[in-house]
């Protein structure tokens, strides 16, 4: 229980610069980092660190210490992303599904390229739980545009707008779209 009560604490630790004051999404790389909450990031910390060492690893653990790593950068360029893909690559073989394949995707763009996490991805193309779920698209359409492939991406961020049901969400893959139209 520590580890999934340290997963809610870190998660909503940064819950104050999600949106913007107009309720526009922000993603975690573009967040004010000095609105998250420090006090509940220190605790969740303190409550994964002494799980990590005393409790068998499981996937709030691993979750809550993916948080943690994010929490410790003081900017998003800080992120110790290699120990985020290590992470990653142990809560793919404890829990898998693909919702962490996703995460994974990223992680491993960060550390080895927008292809590598492109090629990840082709995974889930045959997964019937993710092959028209907007988050694959949105995902593939952010690495896409990380490799340089502009008219890709922005296709890709017009079918992830589609395919959510989230008006905030919708908005924000739209503008992302916009963005590289040209």
């Amino acid at each position: 229980m520590a580890g999934l009560l340290a997963l809610m604490l870190l998660t909503d630790a940064r819950r104050p610069a999600r949106t913007d004051p107009d309720g526009t999404l922000v993603p975690l790389a573009e967040q004010d980092r000095n609105r998250w909450d420090a006090a509940s990031i220190k605790e969740g910390v303190a409550l994964v660190t002494d799980t990590l060492s005393r409790a068998p690893i499981g996937p709030y653990q691993l979750q809550a210490a993916i948080a943690a790593v994010h929490s410790d950068a003081a900017h998003a360029e800080d992120t110790d992303w290699p120990q985020i893909t290590a992470l990653y690559g142990l809560l793919a073989r404890v829990s898998p599904n693909p919702m962490v394949t996703l995460n994974h995707a990223v992680a491993v763009a960060m550390v080895h390229g927008p292809r590598a996490g492109l090629d990840l991805l082709e995974t889930l193309d045959a997964d019937d739980r993710m092959a028209a779920h907007h988050r694959l698209a949105a995902v593939r359409a952010h690495l896409l545009e990380m490799a340089g492939d502009h008219p890709a991406a922005r296709a890709h961020y017009q079918l992830a707008a589609r395919r959510t049901t989230s008006i905030p969400e919708q908005r924000y893959l739209e503008a992302r779209a916009a963005r590289l139209a040209g």
